[in-house]
C-alpha cells in the first residue's frame, strides 16, 4: 500500500506525457525543411522534376515527416503523373487518416485520371468531415467538375507510319 501513491503519480505523469506528444505536430528535420523549401521554389519556378528530386531527398533525410508525401504528390500531379500522386496521397493517409489535404488531393488526382466515381467518394468523405464550406471540399468539387485531363500528345506519337517501297 505504501507504493500506491507513487505508482499513481508515475502513471499520471506517463499519461500526460503521452497525450501531449501525440497531439503536437512535429517539425521537420532542419535539413529536410531546407530541401522542402528548395522543392517548393522549384515547383513555383515550373520545374516539377527538380521539385520531385528535392522532395525525395527530404524524404530520405526525414522519412517520418508526413507533409513531404503531400508535396511529392503535388509535384507528381504537375508533372502529369497522377498514378504516382495517388500513391503518395495514400501513403500520407496511412500515416494520418484524417488529413483533409490528402483526401482532397487524392480525389483531384483520381478525377484528373478519369476515376470520377472514386473522386466523388472522396468528396462525400470530405463533406462528412468538414462540410461544404472548407477549401478542400471546394477544390475537389471543382476538379470533379473539370473532369479528366486530356493528355498532350508529342509529335512522335502522331507520326505516320513509314513504308518503304522498292522501285523496279
Amino acid at each position: 500500500m505504501r507504493f500506491a501513491p507513487a505508482a499513481m503519480a508515475l502513471s499520471l505523469a506517463v499519461a500526460l506525457t503521452a497525450s501531449v506528444g501525440a497531439g503536437a505536430e512535429r517539425e521537420a528535420d532542419p535539413r529536410a525543411a531546407t530541401l522542402i523549401a528548395e522543392g517548393r521554389a522549384a515547383l513555383a519556378a515550373d520545374q516539377p522534376q527538380r521539385a520531385i528530386d528535392a522532395f525525395e531527398a527530404a524524404l530520405t533525410v526525414d522519412p517520418g515527416y508526413t507533409p513531404i508525401f503531400l508535396e511529392l504528390a503535388r509535384a507528381s500531379r504537375v508533372e502529369g503523373l497522377q498514378g504516382k500522386a495517388i500513391h503518395y496521397y495514400r501513403e500520407a493517409l496511412v500515416r494520418d487518416p484524417g488529413n483533409l489535404a490528402a483526401i482532397s488531393g487524392e480525389g483531384e488526382a483520381l478525377a484528373e485520371k478519369g476515376a470520377i466515381e472514386k473522386a466523388k467518394a472522396n468528396l462525400a468523405k470530405l463533406k462528412s468531415m468538414c462540410g461544404d464550406g472548407c477549401v478542400e471540399t471546394r477544390d475537389l468539387a471543382a476538379a470533379i467538375q473539370r473532369g479528366p485531363r486530356v493528355p498532350v500528345l508529342a509529335a512522335e506519337a502522331v507520326m505516320p507510319e513509314t513504308k518503304v517501297s522498292q522501285s523496279n
